[in-house]
């Protein structure tokens, strides 16, 4: 179980001090709560070969992959996001993905860095789960101190060259007009996936069982509640599995990129 936010924001008050905390090695958990008021981010690696075709991919699927940086061949800094921010580093734990199939993770990627390596920033709904609680919209996972529920579905998504794959999806679950504040909030996010995909009967999206998440933790849907359904950025990871690149480092799911922007100023009015 995750740490409370309350104990993660003295921890890492904003950006910065996040990133050190996972440079350094003193933490390698999930970041939800971390730097109140700044955006987190999913993040893929991939070689240059294949980054042209991850960029349209994602172009083309904005909802699961709202980009928010591309690195330069080989450089793992992205100064856009943060002062220093090094993807090989900066991050608290990595998913190594080899021929689609998930082989390790680890705390660092300084050892698995090469050259040719371009690093793409995907927006995170950490952000608009922010705005949510500011509206008094309850949020059971943070309540209980848990990763969100993630699952794989049967919505397609775009594909652009060797990328295909189904949508992931995370799930919060709300009394109906909790729900419908939740359209509204966080549909002034479209950078962190924006409203809602689905809401209601799960299996109308491919889900078998909401007690048995592809990704993250079991979240209960009590009888008064609807499952609210948003676009998630580990689809990324669903795809890789499609598409099977030789090789691709991914964030370990709720183990996000903790950034200097902040999330009041990516909301849309």
């Amino acid at each position: 179980m995750a740490a409370p936010r309350s104990d993660l924001a003295r921890l890492a008050p904003d950006g910065r001090a996040a990133r050190q905390l996972m440079r350094t090695g003193a933490y390698n958990g999930h970041t939800a709560g971390m730097a109140p008021g700044h955006v987190q981010a999913n993040l893929a690696i991939l070689p240059r070969r294949e980054a042209d075709d991850f960029l349209r991919f994602c172009q083309r699927n904005p909802k699961p992959c709202p980009l928010l940086a591309v690195s330069e061949p080989g450089d793992p800094l992205l100064p856009t996001l943060g002062e220093g921010l090094d993807l090989r580093s900066d991050l608290p734990r990595y998913r190594v993905w080899q021929d689609g199939v998930l082989v390790d993770e680890v705390d660092d990627i300084a050892a698995l860095w090469q050259g040719d390596l371009v690093g793409f920033a995907i927006g995170c709904s950490f952000s608009f789960e922010e705005a949510l609680l500011e509206a008094g919209v309850p949020l059971r996972h943070v309540a209980e101190g848990r990763n969100v529920a993630m699952y794989r579905t049967k919505l397609p998504t775009t594909p652009a060259g060797v990328f295909h794959g189904p949508m992931v999806v995370s799930m919060r679950p709300m009394k109906a007009a909790d729900a419908i504040r939740a359209v509204q909030v966080t549909s002034r996010f479209p950078q962190v996936h924006g409203a809602p995909v689905h809401i209601g009967d799960p299996a109308l999206i491919g889900i078998a069982d909401l007690a048995k998440p592809d990704f993250g933790d079991p979240v209960a849907v009590a009888d008064d509640e609807l499952p609210v359904f948003w676009a998630c950025g580990v689809t990324p990871q669903s795809v890789v599995m499609a598409a099977r690149p030789a090789f691709c480092i991914t964030h370990a799911p709720g183990c996000m990129l903790v950034t200097d922007l902040l999330n009041h100023r990516i909301a849309s009015f």
